[in-house]
């Protein structure tokens, strides 16, 4: 049975589209120019921050964070950045008996907002660099395994890629969800790795209580 579920940040729960145009307009680039070339990253399979590089070779991401904070522009994400089902969809979810928490490859700055924004919400909330893990290295879910009261198979991974969340959240032994959103989700949707690796599909969180109620009863 699945008796919690774990949550990813970015184009889980969050849309990016405002924080990624706060990243084309620091770089000078044309918001239309740097999501074309997003989208044409993901599509080869490279790692997302190879991006900026195509902008500005040698581009180092965390410094150019910090840069950004002095300038302030820190990186920033608020309610009206939450999907509009991420809050009835949670509320569902604990009203059902399930654990919950979050947890994704942010930063501690990014964590912070997430406890401000979560505090009532989750059971949890870890980032990748509050573990010193980042999906998807595997070390990463199992620390996951870790903080969550129940076994491997009884969590429920719920994020937008199949890279990123579905390979290695199914390598350490858990349950996933593809959610059907933000760039990853749409360019990987129709592969056949999407189509039969994740335990659910769903186009809204909202799908996943009665997706996860029917999967539990037929477990029992």
């Amino acid at each position: 049975m699945i008796r919690a579920a774990m949550f990813d940040v970015g184009e889980c729960l969050v849309d990016e589209t405002r924080e990624y145009g706060t990243w084309a307009d620091w770089l000078g680039v044309p918001r239309h120019t740097f999501h074309a070339m997003f989208g044409a990253v993901i599509a080869q399979g490279r790692d997302y921050r190879e991006v900026f590089q195509e902008f500005r070779p040698g581009f180092d991401l965390y410094a150019e964070r910090e840069k950004r904070a002095v300038a302030g522009q820190p990186e920033h994400f608020g309610e009206e950045d939450l999907y509009a089902d991420v809050r009835p969809a949670l509320a569902a979810l604990r009203e059902a008996g399930l654990w919950l928490g979050i947890a994704g490859n942010q930063t501690v700055r990014a964590g912070g907002i997430l406890r401000e924004l979560f505090t009532k919400d989750v059971d949890l909330i870890g980032t990748s660099d509050d573990w010193g893990a980042s999906k998807p290295d595997i070390a990463f879910f199992e620390r996951v395994a870790e903080v969550t009261p129940f076994a491997p198979d009884e969590i429920l991974y719920v994020g937008d890629r199949v890279d990123n969340d579905l390979r290695p959240g199914a390598a350490a032994g858990m349950h996933t969800a593809l959610v059907h959103r933000g760039p990853w989700a749409t360019i990987q949707w129709r592969t056949e790795e999407a189509q039969t690796l994740p335990t659910f599909r769903v186009e809204s969180l909202l799908e996943l209580p009665d997706l996860i109620a029917t999967f539990n009863d037929s477990a029992r």
